[in-house]
């Protein structure tokens, strides 16, 4: 009645023996449903290497639920940031979203095929692990970070927000197809909530998993990019020394001074303008000079990094130190670009 069956190791406990009465140490899966709910209970049985003995535990429990919440709070937030999204008219093309965006997008489209792999080789536990390990890292700690000032501060109809919005749209909906035969309640409610094309299921159940090439992927962009992100390893680490020894409390208190000595990189730095990198690397200026300065990069040749107070005043709205607070008399605690967005003009 079946085309394929999938055989595992003995469920035992934390300490790998049997589970029995005697014992005391049986864990019923009703017991586990009722304590952390369905989605804990199909969850382990997801991450566990199912080849060997699967070993289950409340300990082991307690660490799924921290990977639980990791997924389910990325998803939250992107659902919150697409309130006022209506993907019929807002949705970008790839090609018209910022290059940042489609770099998380082509990184995205990168991550869906190796899971779609996994799914295909009964790697479940691959499945889970990719998908939090990209919930967590490239989501959470890199790109949500950083494009918080895009989606909280520009105008609401701006191309800065929709090319934002379109690609966290385009990231939230297939990652809700692609944990949904996991997390199969929570991505039901996820879908719920998300704004959808008219014509698509009003389930994610009947919906098909996202096929190889239906997310676009640029590898261009992507080696571009990344080769960025190893900037900002090493600025984040000049900052985490500057925050320590008391000189900044947060990123956007600070003027991030980059000297570069290495022609190579130069060039790659001066092909992103000052606006981008400013964001990218979450600070309230950048300059970039030659030479030698402030703390060596420990991975990149040719970079080191000084981390300095930022100049002007903070603007009260989007957090960030500029030069032009106080310049508007009708706007006195608030940047150029506030001033714009609140006009209409950005």
């Amino acid at each position: 009645p079946y085309r394929s069956v999938l055989t595992h190791g003995f469920v035992v406990d934390g300490e790998g023996r049997k589970m029995s009465k005697s014992l005391g140490n049986v864990i019923s899966p009703q017991e586990v449903i009722e304590t952390y709910g369905a989605d804990i209970l199909r969850l382990w049985v997801a991450a566990e290497d199912y080849t060997e003995d699967v070993r289950l535990s409340k300990e082991i429990l307690d660490r799924l639920v921290d990977s639980y919440r990791k997924i389910r709070n990325t998803i939250r937030f992107m659902l919150g940031n697409l309130y006022d999204f209506n993907p019929n008219k807002d949705l970008l093309r790839f090609d018209n979203m910022l290059e940042m965006d489609r770099w998380i997008v082509s990184r995205f489209s990168r991550l869906t095929d190796r899971i779609l792999d996994a799914y295909r080789d009964y790697l479940f536990y691959r499945v889970f692990h990719l998908a939090h390990g990209f919930c967590n890292v490239d989501l959470s700690a890199i790109y949500l970070d950083i494009v918080k000032e895009r989606l909280y501060v520009h105008g609401k109809e701006s191309h800065f927000r929709k090319s934002a919005q379109s690609a966290i749209y385009v990231i939230a909906k297939n990652l809700i197809k692609l944990l949904a035969p996991i997390l199969s309640f929570t991505m039901e409610e996820a879908w719920q909530y998300l704004p959808r094309f008219t014509g698509d299921f009003e389930s994610v159940h009947l919906e098909y998993f996202p096929r190889e090439g239906d997310i676009p992927f640029d590898s261009v962009i992507e080696e571009k990019w990344n080769r960025l992100l190893d900037v900002r390893k090493e600025v984040n680490r000049a900052l985490e020394i500057a925050r320590n020894n008391g000189l900044i409390r947060h990123s956007y208190d600070s003027k991030v001074v980059l000297f570069v000595s290495d022609d190579n990189l130069r060039g790659f730095i001066d092909s992103f303008d000052n606006w981008t990198l400013r964001e990218f690397l979450i600070v309230s200026q950048v300059e970039v000079r030659e030479g030698i300065g402030g703390i060596q990069a420990e991975e990149l040749k040719g970079l080191s990094v000084e981390v300095l107070p930022a100049s002007g005043k903070k603007c009260v709205r989007c957090w960030v130190y500029s030069e032009s607070v106080g310049e508007n008399s009708e706007y006195p605690e608030i940047c150029n670009r506030c001033v714009r967005v609140l006009k209409g003009e950005l």
